[in-house]
């Protein structure tokens, strides 16, 4: 279907791939991973056409219809949203161009628009307007929107436009380049059930690993200029790179293990006439070694102990018979809600439930209408929307800001935290006021991470993060010792983040006093996904007691998993302990060899020296001691070598 060979791209000096290959075929579904700039968008690219390879070559299957979605911006002219979905070919385009056109002329009873009706039906074409409004309607369109100009939507809805188009248009290969961005929850959901009935191959880039882990049956992960393919979903390959990582790793360090080994015996040998064969052989086997070069370590959760917060009282926020709406719509009636000191929450339900509501209620961003809204003792509150940005000062650099905070690190750990939150290299150099909107976002977070409040507030701070920058922010939050409530659409950080689930629906909180698989267990959802925006009539009521049973699986799995990690710590200790112990009497040995060798020249040249034989008794004692010194210098040799051959066993 598709195959790239022995592909070569470089920009500016700096090499992007290096002799890659790649197998598509029909059914595949692929995500691309990697870290920014690592060149996904860039070889999306080249599959495209739009790129052309320094070298190599890439062969599609005659015919084969490729259908991609940018990332950022596709175009839009004065066509309507529906005719912009159901434009999937320049034919059925042209055809029905010239239908509209007839018909506006009275023209219908002529030969040319008999023909265009049977070329137009003849493509399906009178079957993808209602296809196409299904799928509009998946994506959150409204009917009325079919006829709107495309050119007045926002650069988002645009995107979903194309998005339509293209599953209307069903390609054999569909290529996607971070799909999500422009999606609310439930048209997220809507596009993953879809995707997992497409009839084609799919070609996916996405930071969204629930959305990889319920669409891909392999993972492409470009590393290093090169293209390295595991089976199964986002979460099989993080387990397969970190047990490749751990082989190739073993299998260098055996390797300069025995290259060592093998170098102190043509060192020690190769002069010795005795053992100059074997010295030669182990220098023709040192030439024909193919090296292992040494590995990359997979990327790890960023390693920097974050600034703590001053401790507040038991209760963080309360709220008691609270009532708020915009004009005459009512979101909440007599509502009540509290946080303690330490609880990690997260909101969820359906979109308009009010849940970013009633973060900026307990925020104080939005006047209360009724009832009673308290801070706890103590407590000092932070509020992160998408476009707080609000704390920058726009004449300092993005370093300047970072090492300005109340809490003194030094630059090396600043630049480590920024690279860890995409600003990396000159970025760090750039001012805030000509950042954008994302890269303002980032920074705000940084900010926040390193003078945390207590009461920690957050509306989708995943929001412009890859999945290097979300692990280093869920470092942050997992060490965050104040209390945090929070809104996401990401299955996986709500998953490692909250203790506790609220979950919003017509003004109606229901509360789960568990983590997040205890909130599926209890409510029957059918996906993680689908209960992130499902409503109450959707769910099954919570039990009564939340808490002890999840708290009992936790405590039962924590067991599982601290006695397995201490079986597993204990048998690397021993194999330590047997390597050391190894080594130790090698060296032991060796050492002995070289003073036995050195025994052995004094006795030679004592035994070349007449004087020696002017006394009978010395002569015989110098041969007595030559023949024992031979004796123990064969069984040191022998045990040097057979210790050689464990060490090498006990490597492998």
């Amino acid at each position: 279907m598709l195959s790239l060979s022995r592909v070569a791209k470089r920009y500016a000096g700096r090499v992007l791939f290096e002799d890659v290959s790649l197998q598509l075929n029909r059914g595949d579904r692929v995500g691309l991973v990697g870290p920014n700039g690592a060149g996904k968008s860039t070889l999306f690219g080249i599959i495209l056409g739009s790129v052309p390879p320094d070298e190599g070559e890439v062969s599609l299957e005659r015919g084969l219809r490729l259908g991609y979605l940018p990332q950022e911006t596709a175009a839009a002219g004065d066509e309507t949203v529906l005719e912009l979905a159901t434009a999937v070919s320049p034919e059925i385009a042209r055809l029905r161009e010239l239908l509209s056109r007839l018909e506006h002329e009275h023209r219908t009873h002529e030969e040319d628009y008999h023909e265009a009706r049977v070329a137009y039906d003849s493509l399906g074409g009178f079957t993808l307007e209602p296809r196409a409004r299904r799928i509009l309607a998946g994506l959150a369109f409204r009917p009325q929107e079919a006829g709107r100009p495309a050119r007045e939507l926002s650069g988002g809805w645009i995107m979903r436009a194309h998005l339509a188009r293209l599953l209307v248009m069903e390609p054999d290969l569909l290529m996607l380049d971070e799909p999500t961005n422009h999606l609310d929850l439930e048209s997220l959901g809507w596009l993953q059930q879809y995707l997992q009935q497409y009839p084609g191959a799919i070609l996916l880039i996405s930071h969204d690993r629930a959305f990889l882990n319920a669409l891909c049956t392999s993972t492409i992960d470009i590393e290093q200029g090169r293209l390295n393919r595991y089976r199964g979903n986002y979460d099989s390959y993080i387990e397969q790179k970190e047990a490749r990582y751990a082989q190739v790793l073993a299998a260098f360090e055996n390797q300069q293990r025995e290259i060592a080994r093998l170098t102190r015996f043509v060192d020690r040998f190769r002069a010795k006439a005795s053992k100059a064969a074997q010295a030669q052989s182990k220098i023709k086997q040192l030439e024909r070694m193919q090296r292992i070069e040494l590995p990359v370590r997979p990327g790890r959760a960023l390693q920097f102990r974050f600034p703590q917060p001053k401790r507040a009282g038991q209760r963080a926020v309360t709220l008691e018979g609270v009532q708020q709406g915009y004009g005459d719509v009512i979101v909440y009636r007599r509502l009540d809600f509290s946080a303690e000191r330490g609880e990690r929450i997260v909101l969820v339900g359906p979109n308009g439930a009010g849940k970013s509501t009633l973060l900026k209620i307990l925020a104080g961003i939005v006047p209360i209408q009724g009832g009673n809204r308290s801070l706890g003792h103590n407590v000092t509150l932070g509020y992160y929307s998408q476009h707080r940005t609000d704390m920058l000062a726009s004449s300092k650099t993005v370093l300047q800001t970072v090492l300005g905070g109340p809490h003194a690190i030094g630059e090396e750990h600043a630049r480590t935290l920024l690279g860890s939150f995409l600003f990396r290299g000159d970025d760090v150099f750039k001012q805030v006021s000509v950042l954008s909107g994302g890269e303002k976002s980032r920074l705000a977070l940084i900010r926040f991470l390193l003078d945390p409040p207590n009461l920690l507030l957050m509306d989708e701070p995943t929001t412009h993060l890859d999945m290097p920058s979300i692990d280093a922010l869920l470092t942050a939050l997992r060490q965050y010792e104040g209390t945090l409530v929070f809104i996401s659409h990401d299955v996986h950080f709500i998953r490692l983040l909250a203790d506790s689930v609220v979950h919003i629906d017509a003004g109606k909180l229901t509360r789960y006093a568990g983590d997040y698989d205890y909130y599926l267990d209890k409510t029957g959802a059918d996906s993680a996904r689908a209960a992130l925006t499902a409503g109450q009539s959707q769910l099954s009521p919570p039990a009564p007691s939340a808490i002890q049973p999840a708290s009992r699986i936790a405590e039962a799995s924590g067991r599982k998993s601290k006695e397995r990690k201490r079986l597993e710590a204990e048998g690397r200790r021993q194999r330590a302990e047997q390597r050391r112990t190894l080594e130790t009497e090698l060296s032991s040995t060796e050492s002995r060899i070289l003073a036995l060798e050195t025994r052995k020249k004094e006795l030679h040249t004592l035994l070349g020296d007449p004087a020696t034989y002017a006394g009978r008794g010395q002569l015989f004692a110098f041969n007595r001691e030559l023949e024992e010194v031979d004796v123990e210098l064969d069984s040191a040799n022998n045990r040097w070598h057979s210790l050689a051959e464990s060490l090498s066993a006990a490597l492998t």
